[in-house]
């Protein structure tokens, strides 16, 4: 019975583990994106323009975009789907920020 408490109590923390290391990498990320919408901010005021909304992708969506400002990484994960936003440039000349889903790309090999 005592064995059974034991592995029952590993299983735990290795579930537990795994779970953190999950939360850890979406941190990170949010932490990205955080930063991101920070300094856009910034730029567009440097610039004399209204700060970008952030615009979640929808499937078939038309985009407008003239130029790309700046993307965030996505070399942070390797097959993961992770969280990416590119600032753009329409053609009315507004700042946007645009968020969508890729799959990482710091893979080996």
């Amino acid at each position: 019975m005592k064995f059974f408490k034991i592995m029952a109590a590993i299983s735990f923390m290795a579930a537990t583990s795994f779970a953190m290391a999950e939360g850890s990498s979406d941190r990170v990320y949010g932490k990205i994106i955080r930063a991101n919408e920070k300094a856009m901010q910034e730029y567009a005021l440097s610039i004399g323009k209204n700060p970008p909304k952030v615009v979640n992708y929808r499937y078939g969506m038309k985009l407008d975009i003239v130029k790309v400002i700046r993307m965030t990484r996505t070399d942070i994960a390797c097959n993961d789907v992770v969280p990416v936003q590119m600032t753009y440039e329409d053609s009315n000349g507004d700042l946007n920020i645009l968020e969508y889903r890729v799959i990482g790309t710091n893979c080996q090999g």
